[in-house]
C-alpha cells in the first residue's frame, strides 16, 4: 500500500429464617442470577455478596475515584495487615503515599468495636514496618456504620480519644499485645490526625461505581449511551494498513486494468464508494472497542470478536468466485449471527459487526484474496 495518500471521503420474597448475608451471589459479576419478582436493586444486592465479592466491588469502585492512583491492589485475606484494598499514589507503593480501603461485610452495621480492631492493626503494622501510615483509611460496609460509630467517625478528635481509652492493660482490644507495643501504639495514635479514618456511604459508593466499566454487568443495568463513532480521517492511518491492503487486493483482482494502488480505486466509482463504506465500518468497530473499555468488563469486546470470527470463518474459507465475492458473503453472514448473549449487542448495529470483520482482517484472521 502506498502511505500518505488522501481519500475523499418490588423487593424479593425471602425466607426470613435465613439472613440475606447467608445467600451469596456468583463471584462473576457478568453471570446472571434468577430470582422471583422484580430485579434486586444494587443497594440490596450488595448485601448478598460474599466477603470476596464485596472486596471485588470495592476495588472496582476505587478505579472511579478522582484520585490518580499508580496502582490498585486487592490484598484482602490472611496476612493483609488491615489493608484489604491498597491504592498507591506513587511507584514507592507501601513506602510512599497511599490510601487504604477496608471491606467489612457484616450482617449488621459496622460498630466501633470491630473498627477499633482494624485501627489498631494499622498502627501495629506501621510500627512493624509493613507499610507507612496511609493518607486515608476508609471503611466500607454494605449495611453502613452503626449510628453511634457513624457519629464518632465524623468527629476525628473524639474518635482518637475513644480509641486511646481502649489502649490499657486488660482491655480486650490489646489482648495479645505486650506493654511496649501498646505504649508505642498509644504514642503514635496521639500524634495522628484521626481525620484519616473515614466512612463511605453505600449510596455514594454505588453512584461512583456506576461510572465504572463493571457496573452494568454487575447490577444488570443498561449500558451508558455510546455516543457518536469516530469518522475516518482523510489520510490513511498506520492502524488501518493491513485491512486496507487486503481491500486493495480485492479491488485489484476484480479490476486489474484500472486498480494498482489505493489512490487508483478512485478510478472505479463503485469500488471507491465501497472502500469509503468499509473505512466507516472499521472506525465504527474501533469506536465500539474504545467505548467497551469504559462501559463493560475487560474482555467483553474480545469475546464478541471471537464469536463473530467463529460465525464467519467457515464462509471466509469456502470457495468463492473471487475476493470481492468472499468479502460480500462474509459481510452478509455476520449480519445474521445470533449474538444476543453479548452485553454489547444492545449498542451494536450491523455496520459495527461488519467493521469487526475488518478488524479481524487487519490481524490477518480473515483473508479476502488467497495469496499464492
Amino acid at each position: 500500500m502506498e502511505a500518505g495518500h488522501s481519500v475523499t471521503a418490588r423487593e424479593p420474597q425471602v425466607d426470613r429464617r435465613v439472613t440475606v448475608s447467608e445467600v451469596p451471589l456468583p463471584a462473576d459479576p457478568t453471570s446472571s442470577v434468577t430470582l422471583d419478582g422484580p430485579p434486586v436493586p444494587p443497594a440490596a444486592r450488595i448485601r448478598l455478596y460474599t466477603p470476596d465479592e464485596w472486596e471485588d466491588f470495592i476495588r472496582e469502585w476505587v478505579t472511579a475515584l478522582k484520585e490518580s492512583y499508580v496502582q490498585i491492589k486487592r490484598l484482602g485475606g490472611a496476612g493483609d495487615k488491615g489493608a484489604d484494598i491498597a491504592a498507591f499514589k506513587t511507584d514507592r507503593q507501601f513506602e510512599g503515599a497511599w490510601d487504604c480501603f477496608q471491606a467489612k461485610h457484616y450482617s449488621e452495621p459496622l460498630g466501633f468495636a470491630a473498627a477499633a480492631s482494624e485501627i489498631l492493626k494499622v498502627f501495629v503494622s506501621v510500627l512493624e514496618g509493613a507499610y507507612t501510615l496511609p493518607d486515608s483509611y476508609q471503611f466500607l460496609a454494605p449495611r453502613g456504620l452503626s449510628t453511634q460509630f457513624n457519629m464518632l467517625v465524623s468527629k476525628p478528635t473524639a474518635l482518637r480519644e475513644r480509641f486511646l481509652v481502649r489502649l490499657v492493660e486488660g482491655d480486650t482490644l490489646v489482648k495479645g499485645l505486650d506493654a511496649g507495643t501498646t505504649d508505642a501504639v498509644r504514642s503514635a495514635a496521639e500524634r495522628t490526625d484521626f481525620a484519616m479514618f473515614r466512612s463511605v456511604e453505600v449510596l455514594d459508593a454505588l453512584t461512583t461505581h456506576s461510572h465504572t466499566r463493571w457496573h452494568a454487568a454487575r447490577f444488570a443495568t443498561s449500558l451508558p449511551a455510546r455516543g457518536d463513532s469516530e469518522i475516518p480521517p482523510g489520510e490513511y492511518t498506520p492502524d488501518e494498513a493491513r485491512y486496507l491492503q487486503q481491500l486493495l487486493a480485492v479491488y485489484a483482482e476484480r479490476r486489474p486494468d484500472k486498480i494498482t494502488t489505493l489512490d487508483s480505486v478512485a478510478n472505479v466509482p463503485k469500488l471507491s464508494s465501497h472502500l469509503q463504506q468499509q473505512r466507516v465500518r472499521f472506525f465504527r468497530a474501533e469506536s465500539l472497542k474504545a467505548y467497551s473499555a469504559a462501559a463493560v468488563p475487560p474482555g467483553t469486546f474480545e469475546e464478541l470478536q471471537e464469536d463473530i470470527h467463529a460465525g464467519v470463518i467457515d464462509v471466509a474459507e469456502g470457495d468463492h468466485a473471487d475476493g470481492y465475492a468472499r468479502l460480500g458473503q462474509v459481510l452478509t453472514q455476520v449480519g445474521s449471527l445470533d449474538l444476543n448473549r453479548h452485553k454489547l449487542i444492545g449498542v451494536t448495529d450491523i455496520d459495527d459487526r461488519k467493521g469487526v470483520c475488518h478488524q479481524l482482517a487487519n490481524e490477518d484472521r480473515l483473508i479476502w484474496v488467497e495469496e499464492a
